[in-house]
């Protein structure tokens, strides 16, 4: 392998030194070895900087935090503006991860124009380096517009959460004929020049179908196994999130130790305990 598209000072993509920052081309040589590699969310520097720490190779600034931050029922209301803050605190938290910024509702699919603004405000503003829109063949002109701007974009195919209206509510795409399509899409946004794709909620043989098919990373969140890397919103599977979708695997109960945490404080301030004399300042 050429050394123009080895990461350094490793060339493995997760667990890797935090010499520099992630890039598109780390992710197309990691699919060349077969490496699977791991993405989250994430929406502010603490957590950033502890995933970051963790070697965790991409960190998505996603359109979810309309729900996990901002207390919507969809990801349909957030905003440039509520997002562009969120992104500049990930990337002030991270040293090393590769930071992809969501392009909410409404402020890509009017134009190719829109698009190039909406993404110029996240990489100038927030320092992303790189913006995520969902969609197939219907925007494949402003992925076109994006990457000839020298702006990497992320396609995301299948269960697209801005279209839920039209989808007509969170359900499994790709089955049947749908499915011979979604494969037609992702083929046609690899050629427009999207540097990988999201495959969300599609069934696994399709998953894995794309995948073979395209020379580009596929991440899947509800795709089955067999992509080239996995994503989950941080809050699923750290435990934050009361009724996770069925392709969400929980790996700690935060939920519960934040109750726990909070139980014990708020006890040991109505009984005096705290501050003890090792809090307080003499």
């Amino acid at each position: 392998m050429s050394s123009s598209t080895t990461p350094t000072p490793t060339t493995t993509l997760y667990g890797g030194a935090a010499g520099r920052r992630v890039t598109v081309r780390d992710l197309a040589a990691a699919k060349e070895r077969g490496e699977r590699w791991p993405m989250v969310t994430a929406y502010d520097a603490m957590t950033a900087r502890v995933f970051d720490a963790a070697s965790i190779p991409v960190l998505l600034v996603g359109d979810s935090a309309a729900m996990v931050v901002y207390g919507y029922d969809s990801t349909l209301p957030v905003t440039v503006d509520d997002l562009l803050p969120l992104t500049a605190a990930v990337v002030r938290g991270s040293s090393r991860a590769l930071v992809v910024a969501d392009l909410p509702f409404g402020s890509y699919q009017g134009s190719p124009a829109q698009a190039l603004e909406s993404a110029a405000r996240f990489m100038k503003e927030a320092g992303a380096h790189a913006v995520k829109l969902e969609g197939g063949r219907r925007i494949l002109p402003q992925v076109e517009a994006l990457v000839s701007a020298g702006v990497p974009v992320m396609a995301h195919l299948g269960l697209t959460p801005q279209s839920v209206n039209v989808l007509g509510g969170y359900r499994v795409q790709g089955r049947g004929q749908s499915g011979d399509e979604l494969m037609a899409d992702a083929k046609d946004l690899e050629r427009a020049g999207a540097f990988s794709v999201v495959l969300e909620c599609v069934p696994a043989e399709l998953a894995h179908r794309v995948t073979t098919s395209l020379a580009i990373p596929t991440i899947g969140i509800g795709a089955g196994p067999r992509t080239d890397a996995q994503v989950l919103v941080w809050q699923d599977l750290m435990g934050l999130t009361p009724r996770p979708a069925k392709f969400v695997k929980r790996y700690a109960d935060l939920a519960g130790d934040l109750d726990r945490a909070v139980r014990a404080y708020a006890a040991d301030v109505t009984s005096g305990a705290f501050p003890a004399p090792e809090h307080t300042y003499s």
